[in-house]
C-alpha cells in the first residue's frame, strides 16, 4: 500500500501539483452546489456567509490541491458524539455508514431534535455535487452519529467513543478512526486530578487503547472543542443556573482583554488523547467567544454569529419548523425559506469551537484518506508541521497591574506568536496554528513511515514549598531536572498550590530550551479554588512541541493583583453576587509540582 501511494505521489509531482499544493493561486472549487460559494471556511473569496458584512479573502483551510485530486475522505469514517445526527438528511444520507446509535432507544436512528449535531455532521461531510447545500471538508467520508448529549451514561460515552458492545477492537473499514466532540463543561473550580475518578480513569484507558492499537495498530484520534468562554461562561452550583462574568475597576466585563475561562482548567481539554481545536473568524482573527489556552493544539474556522459576520454554512434539520433555520425574518439571508433553500434544510448560523471541532475532523480524514497507512499519531504530526501561521502579527495580552509596592508592572500574561527551539509556531489563541489541509496531503502522499512508538513517562514530582508574594512579577520559582531524552509531543503539569485568591495567578512552564508556555493565564473566573487553591490540578501545553524534554524545567507563580479584581454571578431569580472580593491576606504557596512528557 505504501508503496503504491509513493507511485501516485511521484506522478502528481512529475505532472506539477507537487508546486501546485504550494503555490497555486485560489481556483474555483469542483462539482460546486449552490450553497458552496458562500462557505468561506472552505474558499475564502470575502463573501459574506449571508451576513451583514464580509470576510477576509484567502483566510480559509486551503483545500484547492485536496479538491482537485479528489483527495475527500474517501473510506475514513467520522464519529459525531453530540446531539444526535439526522442522518435521513438528504445531503447526509449518501455518506451514512451502518454504527449510529440512539443512545435513549437502542435504534439506529440517533435522532437530533436540536440541529446541533446534524450541523457538525454537515460541516464534516456533507455531500458534493448533488445540486444541493453545500458540502463538507471531506464530502467523500462516511458518517455514523450518537446522542450522547442525550444521554451521559458511562455505557453511552463508551459506545460512542469507540468501544463497541461487544469489545470488538476497531478494525473494520467503516468503523471511526475520527471522533468529534463539539461539546465541553465549564468548573467553576479548579479541577482536580480526574485520574483519582475511576470511571474517567477508564475513559482515558479505552482513549488512549483506540488512538493507538485500532485499525491494526495505525489507531484514531479524538478531537475536541474548547469551549466558548473567553469572555464569560455559564455554571451550576447545587443544581441552580449561574451566569458567571468579570468586574475590573468598577467595569462589569472587564478582565484586562484576557480569556476570562482558560480552556485548560476541563479534565477532557487536558488530556493528552483530545486534540482541543479553538476558533477562527472570516477575517483570520480568533473568534470573539472562543476559549483559549497552552492546550490547544490547532485552530480553524469558527466564524462570528452569522448576523453582523460570517458564520458556517452548513446542512440543518429539514423543516422550517426546527433546527436553526425556521420561518420567520432573521439578519442572517439565509434563513426563513428563501429561494435557495425553501425547505429551511441549510442554516448560515452554526458556529462556536463547535464549528471549529468538526472542520479539523474533516480535514484529519481528508489527510488519512490521502495515505491511509499512516498511523494517527503522525496524521496529526503532519497537520503541527504544516499548521499556518493565522494573525501573524497577534501580539498576545499584556497585563497591566498595581504591584504590592504601589508601582505600575506589564506582565506578557498571554505572549503573541512565539517559535520554539524546535522551529515550531505557537499562540495560546490560535495552538501550533491554523488546520492547512493542501499542506498537510501533500506531505501524507510523500510520508512512508509513521512516527515512532509514543512513550510516556511517569509523573516526575518537585517539592517546592515557595511563598507567592502578593501582586509581584517576582513569583515563586521552582526547577526540575528531567533526564529523559524524549522528543516532545506534550506536557502535563500538576500543581498543588496555597491560595485564597486563585483567579489572581499566573502559572507559567519554561522548557529546557528555554521556551516559556503561560499554561494558565491570570484573571481566570474561578469562583474559589479546591482546598483554598489547588489541588492535583492537571493542565497540559503544546508549546513545547517537538523540543527535547531532558534538562532543567523551570515552574514560576505569579501573583498579579491586589484585590481590584472580581467574579461575579447572576440568577434573575436570585441575583448578582460577587466573589472574591476581598484580598488574600497571606501569600500564597507553591507547594510542590509534576511533570508527565508525552514523546518519542
Amino acid at each position: 500500500m505504501k508503496y503504491k501511494k509513493n507511485i501516485i505521489a511521484v506522478a502528481l509531482l512529475s505532472s506539477g501539483f507537487g508546486s501546485y499544493a504550494n503555490t497555486a493561486p485560489n481556483l474555483p472549487l469542483v462539482l460546486k452546489d449552490p450553497l458552496t460559494n458562500q462557505q468561506w471556511h472552505l474558499q475564502n473569496t470575502g463573501q459574506s456567509g449571508f451576513s451583514l458584512s464580509n470576510g477576509k479573502a484567502g483566510e480559509d483551510m486551503n483545500i484547492d490541491f485536496a479538491d482537485r485530486m479528489g483527495i475527500k475522505g474517501r473510506g475514513i469514517t467520522v464519529s459525531v458524539i453530540d446531539t444526535g445526527v439526522e442522518i435521513s438528511h438528504p445531503d447526509l444520507q449518501p455518506n451514512v455508514v451502518p454504527g449510529s446509535r440512539n443512545l435513549i432507544d437502542g435504534t439506529d436512528f440517533p435522532t437530533d431534535t436540536h440541529g446541533h449535531g446534524t450541523a457538525v455532521a454537515g460541516l464534516i461531510a456533507a455531500v458534493e455535487g448533488n445540486g444541493m447545500g453545500g458540502r463538507g471538508v471531506a464530502p467523500y467520508a462516511n458518517l455514523i452519529g450518537f446522542n450522547f448529549l442525550d444521554e451521559q451514561s458511562m455505557a453511552s460515552w463508551m459506545l460512542s467513543h469507540g468501544l463497541s458492545e461487544d469489545f470488538r477492537a476497531l478494525d473494520r473499514f467503516t468503523d471511526p478512526r475520527v471522533f468529534n466532540q463539539s461539546y465541553g463543561n465549564s468548573p467553576a473550580t479548579p479541577q482536580r486530578d480526574a485520574m483519582d475518578d475511576p470511571g474517567f480513569a477508564l475513559q482515558q484507558e479505552i482513549m488512549q487503547d483506540i488512538s493507538l492499537q485500532s485499525h491494526w495498530g495505525r489507531g484514531a484520534i479524538y478531537v475536541k472543542a474548547a469551549g466558548n468562554e473567553y469572555e464569560s461562561y455559564d455554571t451550576y452550583i447545587s443544581g441552580i443556573p449561574f451566569y458567571v462574568l468579570p468586574r475590573e475597576n468598577g467595569q462589569y466585563f472587564n478582565n484586562n482583554g484576557l480569556p476570562f475561562h482558560n480552556a485548560n482548567i476541563s479534565s477532557e481539554n487536558v488530556s493528552f488523547w483530545n486534540m482541543v481545536v479553538s476558533a477562527v473568524n472570516a477575517k483570520g482573527e480568533h473568534s470573539s467567544y472562543s476559549s483559549v489556552g497552552a492546550n490547544v493544539f490547532l485552530s480553524a474556522p469558527g466564524g462570528e454569529y452569522g448576523t453582523n459576520e460570517p458564520a458556517m454554512v452548513t446542512v440543518d434539520l429539514v423543516g422550517c419548523d426546527k433546527g436553526f433555520n425556521v420561518s420567520g425574518t432573521h439578519a442572517n439571508a439565509l434563513h426563513g425559506g428563501v429561494d435557495l433553500d425553501p425547505n429551511c434544510q441549510y442554516t448560515g448560523v452554526m458556529n462556536g469551537t463547535s464549528s471549529a471541532a468538526p472542520n479539523v475532523a474533516g480535514a484529519i480524514a481528508t489527510v488519512m484518506s490521502a495515505n491511509p497507512g499512516l498511523s494517527a499519531r503522525t496524521v496529526k504530526h503532519l497537520l503541527a508541521q504544516t499548521a499556518r501561521q493565522v494573525d501573524a502579527s497577534h501580539a498576545g495580552v499584556p497585563l497591566s497591574f498595581e504591584n504590592a509596592a504601589g508601582e505600575m508592572v506589564s506582565y506578557d500574561a498571554v505572549p503573541g506568536w512565539q517559535t520554539n527551539a524546535a522551529g515550531y509556531h505557537f499562540h495560546n489563541f490560535y495552538g501550533l496554528g491554523m488546520v492547512n489541509v493542501d499542506e498537510a496531503v501533500y506531505k501524507a502522499l510523500f510520508t512512508g513511515v509513521s512516527l515512532p512508538a509514543l512513550q510516556v513517562t511517569p509523573w516526575r514530582a518537585q517539592t517546592a514549598q515557595v511563598s507567592i508574594p502578593d501582586a509581584s512579577l517576582d513569583g515563586a520559582q521552582s526547577v526540575m531536572t528531567l533526564n529523559e531524552e524524549l522528543t516532545i509531543e506534550a506536557v502535563q503539569l500538576k500543581v498543588n498550590i496555597e491560595h485564597s485568591r486563585v483567579r489572581d495567578l499566573a502559572i507559567e512552564l519554561t522548557s529546557p530550551s528555554g521556551t516559556r508556555s503561560v499554561v494558565l493565564s491570570p484573571r481566570t473566573g474561578f469562583l474559589a479554588g479546591s482546598k483554598g487553591g489547588f489541588t492535583d490540578a492537571v493542565m497540559l501545553s503544546h508549546h513545547f512541541y517537538g523540543e527535547n524534554a531532558q534538562g532543567n524545567w523551570t515552574l514560576k507563580v505569579i501573583d498579579t493583583d491586589k484585590g481590584s479584581s472580581q467574579t461575579y454571578i447572576y440568577n434573575p431569580s436570585i441575583g448578582l453576587f460577587g466573589y472574591n472580593k476581598n484580598n488574600n491576606s497571606v501569600p500564597g504557596v507553591l507547594k510542590d509540582w509534576s511533570l508527565k512528557i508525552y514523546g518519542h
